[in-house]
């Protein structure tokens, strides 16, 4: 009996730490996989029996704790990479569980909110007990010595063959040892050094020395489309779904005078983290990483916001999602910042954020591009409808003057907006609705402002996370560029030659990295 609670309580320990993620869930499955750690935590424990006594009940307690962390941290390494096609980064994924949480709370049932949380609670205590109780198994083993010294031999042939894997090729890469959670935290916990001492290194920017006279005189928006990727051209039922809403876009460019021309390029990260594309385009430095991002903010650095002012512009930022006070505005240098606040929207909430990317691209119009004898105008605008979960999706509203009244929409379109909900095991359809709904008020603003001297940057931030990409994406997104074909042929020719194409469907490999096209940018103009 003693020995089958032993090996029970063993296959425990070591599945806890050696799970694997079941793709493109939340689920996991144990896949034969051994953990290093356990067999250091075996050779501790029996060192500690040798030199200090059996391990008390407090030691015992700690280490479940330890125990229950490490798993934790497992869950995070094995289904981050599957759900948002990223490892994560505890130094800055923490710091926005809350605002996440509250996303997806907003997104769900309330009485599915509870269960949620009180599964959440449950599943903890189970996990520290389950813990608790195989480690109190395994320090009841070590008391014998034939068990101890048993389990000490096979810890140590564990410790020399995960060593030999990794120092030599002609070891036996079988068994597999699953990577270490400890040392995952322990680069975590590296990152977090670097940020709060400021010794990581930063490449040194681009030049800015561009004279804008390409661009002279029109208002430049840079819109970067949340979790617009490649997948949208290379798979072909998504390809299929939004052919007739790229017709359309297509058709409000050449209707108005325009002309477009696409590319893609590799952004800094996948299914998330939108802020490192937009500050590795807006400082020409490739920013894939947290510390990097964390070190570049502290510096004083040329953006495209504070190059466009030394040329006579007004620079803006439009958040929609922004609620709270953003200082990476100063580090970008913008001269307003239209938050949520701001835009000021009285309609029907939609998700998250409330607002809608239509109401605030009319609200910019608004406000800031239809005024006369104003100042060019450069606009930053990351959009927010095309976020996860996608839905629920606000109808497009052909009557743009409407959406800045108290009743944007008719009510039984909200109604069936309001309808929606999140297929959290399949979310592909309900993000092929909201890059329609994107693409759809591209096109309406283009028609609706047929002379406004306009460059209009369309830039994808993001794949959409893994579970709607699919694995194994590369990490491309699209960029568009319209601009009037008569007023701005020069800057479209020069854009052509670096490796643009015409048209709204851009094929072949990407141009470079996404910090790389603020240089090719600057040239165009």
């Amino acid at each position: 009996m003693r020995g089958l609670s032993l090996a029970a309580a063993l296959f425990l320990l070591n599945a806890s730490l050696t799970f694997q993620n079941i793709w493109p869930t939340p689920a996991v499955q144990w896949t034969g996989g051994l953990s290093i750690e356990l067999a250091v935590c075996v050779l501790l424990l029996i060192l500690w029996k040798l030199l200090v006594g059996p391990p008390s009940r407090g030691v015992l307690r700690m280490l479940a704790t330890l125990w229950v962390v490490l798993v934790l941290g497992r869950y995070a390494n094995v289904t981050a990479p599957a759900l948002y096609g990223r490892e994560i980064s505890l130094y800055w994924d923490l710091q926005y569980v809350p605002d996440v949480a509250a996303m997806l709370a907003q997104a769900a049932a309330p009485w599915l909110v509870i269960l949620v949380v009180l599964s959440g609670v449950l599943l903890l205590a189970a996990l520290y007990w389950s813990m608790r109780w195989a480690l109190g198994q395994l320090a009841d083993a070590i008391s014998h010595a034939n068990t101890r010294a048993a389990l000490a031999a096979i810890a140590l042939i564990a410790v020399g063959l995960f060593a030999g894997q990794r120092l030599s090729a002609r070891v036996p890469q079988r068994p597999t040892f699953a990577a270490p959670v400890s040392a995952s935290l322990v680069e975590q916990a590296r990152l977090s050094f670097d940020v709060a001492t400021g010794t990581t290194s930063l490449p040194p920017s681009p030049s800015m020395a561009s004279d804008l006279s390409r661009v002279k005189g029109a208002d430049v928006v840079l819109l970067f489309l949340e979790s617009y990727g490649r997948v949208t051209f290379d798979r072909p039922a998504f390809r299929t779904h939004l052919a007739s809403s790229r017709a359309a876009l297509d058709r409000a460019v050449q209707s108005t005078g325009r002309a477009a021309i696409s590319a893609f390029v590799e952004s800094p990260t996948f299914g998330g983290s939108s802020w490192l594309a937009h500050i590795s385009l807006m400082s020409g430095v490739e920013v894939a990483t947290p510390g990097t991002y964390a070190r570049l903010m502290t510096e004083k650095r040329d953006t495209l916001a504070t190059l466009f002012a030394r040329h006579g512009y007004r620079t803006v930022a439009v958040m929609p999602g922004l609620w709270y006070p953003w200082p990476e505005g100063r580090f970008y240098g913008f001269d307003e910042i239209y938050g949520a606040e701001r835009l000021a929207y009285r309609g029907p909430q939609f998700g998250w954020w409330g607002l809608s990317d239509q109401f605030a691209l009319a609200r910019l119009d608004e406000q800031a591009l239809k005024q006369v004898d104003r100042a060019p105008v450069f606009v930053f605008f990351p959009t927010i409808s095309t976020h996860t979960p996608f839905v629920p999706t606000p109808p497009y509203q052909p009557a743009w003057a409407r959406m800045l009244t108290d009743q944007p929409y008719d009510a039984a379109d909200v109604d069936r907006a309001f309808e929606q909900q999140p297929d959290w095991l399949d979310l592909g359809p309900s993000y092929l609705q909201a890059v329609s709904y994107s693409l759809t008020t591209i096109a309406g603003y283009l028609e609706q402002r047929p002379a406004h001297d306009l460059v209009l940057i369309v830039v994808g931030d993001h794949q959409p996370p893994a579970l709607v990409a699919g694995e194994g994406q590369p990490w491309e997104v699209p960029v568009h560029i319209i601009a009037s074909h008569a007023r701005r042929a020069a800057m479209l020719e020069r854009l052509q030659a670096a490796g643009f194409q015409p048209g709204v469907t851009p094929s072949g490999p990407a141009l470079g990295k996404m910090s790389s096209l603020l240089s090719t940018l600057l040239e165009g103009f």
